[in-house]
């Protein structure tokens, strides 16, 4: 069989300070231990290097935390290391997630020249009072700073990542937050709605959130706007120029295969004969540094497993996907995603022609609903 394409995704958890909104893996921390950390992120890849024989890593994603808070000496220290055990595509792209609290114009340009070839910017928002809401430590000088420094340090790919529906915000505060990312003219914008996680103080102690009359006018308007300016929605959350899409999360979306590094990274990987396997790192960095046992978990998908999960990444593009493409990542035949392809396209969540499946406009506004008519209930 033909493997999918293979990436590479390395946490670093630590960040200056945590958001009320967070729940990914991240910890405060005054002083990063950096030299330590990379060689426990090398030993770790020593010990799943197996999993990539004779494959090419296409993209690189090293996210966090503040990733952005590693000195540029140690991120390049970190590449040197992989490319000495992994083999990397010629035309690879490597994003690195940086924060304008810690954006700097020489370290941008160190992260260059160290083989960085992306950068996913979180501005969040150009409001400063939005900002002290949500906890972050820049403000919108800085964050308009950090976009130039992108620039000037050669990076012609890098992505804005920004918030809507934050405490407080109406529709033309939204707006008017969105257009000016877009009067800085990124190649890319991750544009999404603030979400009530669980296990984060936002939960704990709720902010006032907009309506849903008024969340539903901000994402339609919002989108009209980015389409005005030549942004090309191509997934939920995600607009882009022509050609600027970040690849790497497409591989996601897509079913890609993709290599996971760090404390709390999550990997898949399908094997030569065909079994696709999911597998996750040991959370804590303290364990992590550790250097004992790294993978946590490991589990084989099952056929509901894979059924489920294509379904979960696949719909979230516009474009949805194959059926040729489902058979290939899945390894399972078309028949499978019956009945629920007939029942859903019936209801109009779902468009089906030639051969190819993605949510229809309805289906987008309740794309939960529809991806969970492919999990076990």
């Amino acid at each position: 069989m033909q493997l999918p394409p293979l990436s590479l995704y390395v946490h670093l958890p630590w960040c200056e300070r945590k958001c009320p909104y967070c729940d990914f893996n991240s910890h405060e921390i005054e002083t990063i231990p950096e030299r330590e950390y990379v060689a426990a992120l090398l030993c770790d890849l020593d010990r799943d290097a197996h999993l990539a024989a004779g494959r090419s890593i296409n993209t690189l994603f090293i996210g966090g935390g503040t990733p952005s808070l590693f000195s540029a000496e140690a991120i390049a220290e970190l590449l040197q290391g992989l490319r000495q055990r992994l083999s990397f595509a010629a035309d690879c792209e490597a994003t690195l997630e940086a924060n304008p609290g810690s954006a700097e114009a020489r370290k941008f340009r160190d992260f260059r020249q160290a083989g960085i070839t992306r950068l996913s910017l979180g501005i969040q928002s150009f409001d400063d009072d939005k900002l002290r809401a949500l906890g972050r430590v820049h403000n919108r000088a800085q964050a308009m700073a950090a976009i130039d420094y992108a620039r000037s340090a050669g990076f012609d790919s890098f992505n804005l990542d920004l918030m809507h529906g934050l405490p407080g915000q109406g529709r033309q505060d939204a707006l008017a937050d969105l257009q000016t990312a877009i009067d800085f003219a990124p190649p890319h914008l991750s544009w999404y709605q603030l979400t009530i996680e669980p296990n984060t103080v936002f939960h704990k102690r709720p902010p006032l959130l907009p309506v849903e009359d008024e969340l539903g006018a901000i994402q339609e308007s919002g989108e009209a706007l980015l389409a005005q300016h030549g942004y090309q929605q191509y997934e939920v959350s995600a607009y882009s120029r022509a050609g600027a899409q970040c690849r790497h999360n497409l591989n996601y979306w897509r079913f890609g295969d993709y290599l996971a590094l760090g404390a709390g990274a999550h990997g898949k990987v399908t094997t030569a004969e065909g079994r696709v396997l999911r597998y996750a790192k040991t959370r804590t960095p303290r364990d992590y540094l550790a250097n004992a046992l790294t993978t946590v978990e490991q589990r084989e998908l099952d056929a509901q497993d894979l059924l489920g999960e294509f379904m979960l990444n696949a719909l979230r593009l516009n474009q949805g996907f194959s059926l040729d493409q489902f058979e290939a990542r899945t390894g399972l035949d078309r028949g499978a995603l019956q009945p629920q392809l007939g029942e859903l396209a019936a209801r109009g969540l779902l468009d089906t022609a030639a051969e190819a499946v993605r949510a229809s406009p309805l289906g987008r506004r309740f794309l939960d609903t529809v991806v969970a008519e492919f999990f076990p209930h």
